[in-house]
């Protein structure tokens, strides 16, 4: 017979996800996370949504708490987009003078109180693998972390058969990165909001480490990601994060992030 514990390390894993979300707030899938995990193959597996189906749209997933980054295709999404990004307001990009990654906290603290799944007991890297990794293989005697899995990654729209031991082949993307938002004001915030930025899975999505790497600290008229399907998706969530946050982007990426919707 199989037990609970059986089931949470098999197949979809995210049993798990489903009841830590209803314990911690309000009935949703998991989040979080952040950084380097593992080794895996690729295979191109594009298409107008996630291989899995399983991706939803930014529009439709607000706090960020369901799996993946679906394209937005509708004429009516696409218009409640460009909406959404007609309310991020703009501003010249500052200096990075004083950014250090620990100006956020320790990489993905569970402590990091106001985000969902904060103080769950298990970090956050770890809660964004759970909510958009299937086929989970967690490491003997946890339920926390994940040592192998099957991720869709939105940016550039393959499958890669993750395993815990190349930490750059799949990371955890900062989708306003930490540095960008310093530059358009983050520096002058609270320690604790910014906390809240570098761990908010409205903010963090596991892809291609190659992908990740090349983005660094862009804004939208800089890097977009390779898969365009998802440019507009991506758009979204740049800017849901800067009205969540109050923080404005500058002139070309508000542009940039119109026309991918159709502006």
């Amino acid at each position: 017979m199989r037990t609970e514990r059986d089931m949470r390390h098999s197949g979809a894993g995210n049993t798990r996800f489903l009841r830590v979300a209803v314990m911690a707030a309000a009935a949703a899938l998991l989040v979080s996370g952040c950084e380097g995990l593992d080794e895996g193959t690729s295979s191109t597996g594009s298409g107008p949504a996630a291989p899995d189906g399983r991706a939803v749209s930014p529009l439709t997933n607000p706090d960020g708490t369901k799996p993946g980054l679906a394209p937005v295709t509708t004429d009516a999404d696409k218009a409640a987009a460009r909406k959404l990004i007609e309310e991020v307001s703009t501003k010249g990009r500052g200096p990075k003078t004083g950014y250090a990654r620990d100006k956020f906290g320790y990489a993905w603290m569970d402590t990091a109180d106001g985000v969902p799944l904060a103080r769950n007991g298990c970090d956050t890297r770890n809660d964004l693998i759970h909510r958009d990794g299937q086929n989970l293989r967690l490491r003997a005697g946890s339920d926390c972390v994940v040592i192998a899995m099957t991720l869709h990654d939105p940016y550039t729209g393959t499958t890669i058969e993750w395993r815990k031991a190349k930490a750059s082949e799949v990371q955890i993307d900062h989708v306003v990165p930490l540095s960008y938002s310093w530059q358009m004001g983050s520096s002058r915030w609270p320690v604790s909001k910014r906390k809240q930025l570098a761990n908010d899975v409205l903010n963090l999505i596991p892809v291609e480490g190659r992908a990740n790497s090349a983005k660094g600290d862009s804004g939208p008229a800089s890097w977009l990601p390779p898969n365009k399907q998802i440019r507009c998706a991506y758009a979204v969530r740049f800017a849901q994060v800067a009205v969540k946050y109050e923080m404005p982007v500058t002139a070309p990426d508000k542009q940039i992030m119109l026309r991918q919707c159709g502006g």
